[in-house]
């Protein structure tokens, strides 16, 4: 078995229990990338506002030429064009926030996913799956609705907003002294509730990236849970995340209920009022009557810009609560992100590891202690895996360790196998040579330099690496096959196909190399997946080879086809291989015993047999042709 890190809360932050924020200025970059049509947006919600702001005068020109028993005249045809121009602004408008919208979500999608495909792989032991695909889904969505539902349309109704102000306060400054003391109330109103917006919202995401993170799981284990019989029990606890993310859901909506409201209820006291008192002030005539009509309709002008402002606040607090979930991952290290510190001079290797200090070994472990993060819960609730509930991640004095003081060498072009007992550390050892993570104590070096000075792309490129559970990408034979070769032909895919025994697999479908693998590769066998995985790594020919228990699902038959396709391969390469197997390591140059973390013995099959007894009970007891 490989050796697995202690899982930890996927969602909070380390040394943080509330969750990541966000504030309106890490906002701005995913909205300022579409600075050229929000721009015109911006004019073009000027201009429609400019256009309604002039309906009232003409319509109080109306009432007066109509009092005075004059002809309308071309009056009436301007107040139909600039009603019909504010529609087509409006309209057009309309649109291009929705596709600036879009364009918002599409670069934050761009964004995470670059984010997340390169970040440390020690990030993806401690973070479930659903959960990562919800923050690109879900809360990258929420980001739409600042534009969509009020922000830039704010721009526009901020000047209407004081258009309107201007022109009520040379109509009748009393009307509008009444009517700014309601829409003050409103405001301090709205302002009161917002503030809560945004944490139910950062929770209402949680929760929905809970019911991913869950669907996720019984999806994946399906034929596991159906034949264990624990298909109901999976539903309801699927069902239950599902309610939690419906709670906070109508949590949301009843902050949001109480603030809607509050335009609609500013504008009708307001009208009430300036209907009363302005009806009061004709009578006595203090004001005229088409004035009146005109402060009514900038009055109308006034508390609509407001709606959208109110609007605007729900929106982005709902975008920011989101917005934290997303930063969280964005401000995450890439992999090579500290690479330039310790080693500001990054060294490429050569073909075949060739030119580097020539005597050096390939692969040598120098006294290397590794260690993956353990997970602390809260004592009151050992149980309890919510993200609020659990400790920050401990420092590397507090983690398990897997390794202790491990030193070993693998010289040029020979085989070495690694054997233990499940949890002794030999998935581990691979992973530190892909340097997926670092050794905690001590150093890995290839071709005698310290695997920290090379750059990482060019020390990938002299390994294959076959996982222990070796995974099939969705797709073709194809796709699996050039993962690591783009530019291999099909003449060399079918080769390496037929090498490790698929080529059946190529002759049972017209397709060919077209042919699907299904998710998970679940048209394919347990052992025909491990062989297209070994043939994937056989294909791109590096000069060392990872083999991580690769033998483990295959028969007999098919096991001595596998060992003789790696032997033809691996011939002048050198090859490190994890298996259970005597047949599997007892023709390798050299045989790495591990137990608990440390390297126990080294030599051949007879010299450990001899020597070293819990080898000797590896192969009477597990090591089994």
């Amino acid at each position: 078995m490989s050796d697995t890190p202690t899982r930890r809360s996927p969602f909070s932050r380390r040394g943080e229990t509330t969750g990541p924020r966000a504030t309106f200025r890490q906002l701005l970059p995913f909205i300022f990338e579409h600075r050229p049509v929000l721009i015109w947006v911006a004019i073009l919600s000027i201009i429609g506002a400019l256009a309604s702001l002039a309906q009232p005068l003409l319509v109080a020109q109306v009432i007066t030429v109509v009092e005075a028993n004059e002809p309308l005249g071309s009056i009436v045809w301007a107040l139909v064009a600039l009603v019909i121009v504010s529609g087509v602004i409006t309209g057009y408008q309309h649109y291009l926030l929705q596709r600036t919208g879009e364009g918002v979500v599409l670069s934050s999608r761009k964004r995470l996913i670059g984010k997340l495909l390169r970040l440390p792989i020690a990030e993806f032991d401690t973070r479930r799956t659903g959960d990562l695909v919800s923050r690109v889904g879900s809360d990258t969505t929420m980001l739409r609705a600042v534009l969509t539902q009020g922000l830039v349309e704010a721009i526009g109704g901020t000047v209407t907003f004081i258009g309107a102000l201007i022109a009520m306060l040379i109509i009748d400054p009393v009307l509008l002294g009444l009517t700014v003391l309601v829409i003050a109330v409103a405001i301090t109103t709205v302002t009161l509730l917002s503030r809560h917006v945004r944490e139910a919202s950062h929770q209402a995401q949680a929760k929905v990236g809970d019911v991913a993170a869950s669907v996720e799981r019984a999806i994946g284990a399906v034929r596991t849970i159906r034949a264990a019989g624990a298909t109901e029990r999976e539903i309801r606890d699927v069902e239950a995340h599902a309610e939690g993310a419906w709670q906070m859901g109508v949590k949301v909506a009843k902050i949001s209920a109480l603030i809607v409201p509050v335009a609609g209820i500013a504008m009708q006291v307001s009208f009430l009022v300036v209907l009363g008192v302005g009806g009061f002030r004709v009578a006595s005539g203090a004001l005229a009557v088409a004035d009146l009509v005109a402060f009514i309709l900038f009055l109308f002008m006034m508390i609509m810009p407001l709606g959208l402002f109110f609007g605007a606040i729900t929106s982005v607090n709902q975008a920011l609560g989101a917005l934290g979930r997303i930063q969280e991952i964005l401000d995450l290290p890439d992999e090579d992100a500290h690479d330039r510190e310790l080693a500001p001079l990054a060294l490429m290797v050569g073909e075949a590891n060739e030119g580097v200090l020539p005597g050096a070994p390939a692969i040598a472990f120098d006294d290397v202690s590794f260690a993956y993060a353990a997970t602390r819960q809260d004592p009151a609730d050992p149980a309890n895996e919510t993200a609020d509930e659990h400790l920050p991640e401990p420092d590397v004095t507090d983690r398990q360790p897997v390794l202790r003081g491990v030193s070993f060498q693998v010289p040029r072009g020979q085989r070495i196998a690694l054997v233990g007992p499940s949890g002794a550390g030999k998935s581990t050892i691979l992973a530190l040579i892909e340097r997926f993570y670092d050794p905690s104590v001590g150093s890995v070096r290839m071709g005698g330099l310290d695997l920290r000075s090379l750059d990482r792309a060019e020390l990938r490129a002299q390994i294959g690496y076959v996982e222990q559970d070796a995974p099939v990408l969705a797709g073709s034979l194809r796709d699996n096959l050039k993962l690591g070769s783009p530019d291999a032909s099909d003449a060399a895919c079918e080769q390496v196909l037929r090498a490790v025994n698929l080529g059946g697999v190529l002759d049972r479908d017209a397709a060919g190399l077209d042919a699907a693998v299904g998710d998970d590769g679940i048209m394919l066998s347990g052992g025909e997946r491990q062989r297209l995985a070994i043939a994937r790594a056989l294909l791109a020919a590096p000069p060392i080879l990872l083999l991580d228990e690769s033998t483990s699902s295959l028969d007999g038959v098919n096991e001595r086809m596998m060992r003789d396709a790696v032997d033809a391969v691996s011939e002048g390469r050198t090859l490190i291989v994890i298996a259970h197997r005597l047949s599997t390591v007892i023709d390798s140059d050299r045989i790495i015993v591990l137990d608990e973390g440390r390297v126990i013995g080294e030599g051949t099959h007879a010299e450990l047999v001899a020597a070293v007894p819990l080898y000797r009970d590896l192969a009477a007891h597990q090591l089994l042709v």
